[in-house]
């Protein structure tokens, strides 16, 4: 939990951001990411000042533990002075304990932000599915937080002026823009009616950018000019034999050519929705699904 210090900005883990996209649906399928179309509704998760403590806590975690599908596990919330925003114990069960931030019992807005992290760890939990490494782990648990429908509680969370900043999670606020967006665009949502910071608001809109950027990467036919002439030149250059340069817009080449076996030249690309990569011949207009999350990519290769 940041809390007054400086708040990290841009994409530096949008690597593992994408690999946990990928994980997700490789883990919970087509289907099930298809069930939490709903993202957790505002006046679900209010928390007045008025709102006895404990109660409301229990309230809104039960209403996260809904979210979630998770029937049979019971949160108990407690609250106490630590380094981080909060911490789950996770057992067994059926019951879980979940410890907040004695920060909250002042701030009651953002305790279901902190609750919405720590119940996806559970969920992750109960479905076996992490990362190696906590940063990792972590990463991927605000991105399942946030691709699942709860996350944009997280980004809410973030304010900065020149006196003071609050920031929860370990996304970047863009990167927490970013995974919203993926869903926004994925489900038909608009997660920016909910904001009551002005700051998350800006971070989504930067996310955004880069989040549909991911759909304007050759070979898909919406890429734009620049893209499709770098393409065309890294085509060439495969095609005789020669190597072929970076062409991402940070070094990274966003597709990759080569041969499948002694068959014609392909190219390999991510899937700008799930990220699972995707082969298809080389050989002009062409028709893509992808197999992961079957969205139908129109390409010009």
């Amino acid at each position: 939990m940041g809390n007054g210090g400086t708040v990290e900005h841009g994409y530096p883990h949008l690597e593992t951001v994408r690999g946990a996209i990928t994980a997700l649906y490789k883990r919970l399928s087509y289907d099930t990411v298809q069930l939490f179309d709903t993202s957790v509704a505002p006046a679900d998760v209010a928390f007045c000042d008025t709102d006895d403590l404990h109660l409301g806590a229990q309230r809104v975690a039960h209403e996260l533990v809904r979210h979630f599908r998770l029937p049979d596990a019971r949160m108990v919330v407690g609250f106490r002075e630590m380094e981080f925003a909060a911490n789950v114990e996770l057992a067994a069960g059926p019951e879980y304990f979940v410890e907040l931030n004695d920060r909250f019992r002042g701030h009651r807005r953002d305790i279901g932000a902190a609750l919405a992290h720590e119940i996806t760890h559970v969920f992750l939990h109960r479905l076996g599915l992490s990362f190696p490494g906590t940063r990792d782990n972590e990463i991927l648990t605000d991105t399942a937080t946030t691709y699942l429908g709860a996350g944009w509680l997280l980004l809410d969370a973030y304010r900065e002026d020149a006196d003071s900043s609050q920031k929860l999670g370990y996304l970047t606020p863009e990167e927490f823009g970013y995974v919203l967006a993926k869903r926004a665009v994925l489900f038909g949502e608009d997660p920016s009616v909910w904001f009551t910071s002005p700051q998350a608001y800006t971070a989504y809109a930067r996310g955004r950018e880069r989040a549909l950027l991911d759909e304007r990467q050759p070979p898909l036919t919406a890429a734009g000019w620049a893209g499709r002439r770098r393409y065309a030149r890294d085509r060439r250059h495969a095609q005789d034999g020669r190597p072929v340069g970076d062409a991402g817009p940070a070094g990274d080449a966003p597709y990759a050519f080569g041969p499948d076996g002694p068959g014609p030249l392909r190219v390999t690309f991510a899937c700008p929705t799930c990220h699972q990569r995707i082969r298809v011949p080389v050989r002009g207009r062409v028709r893509a699904r992808c197999g992961l999350c079957r969205t139908v990519l129109e390409c010009d290769t």
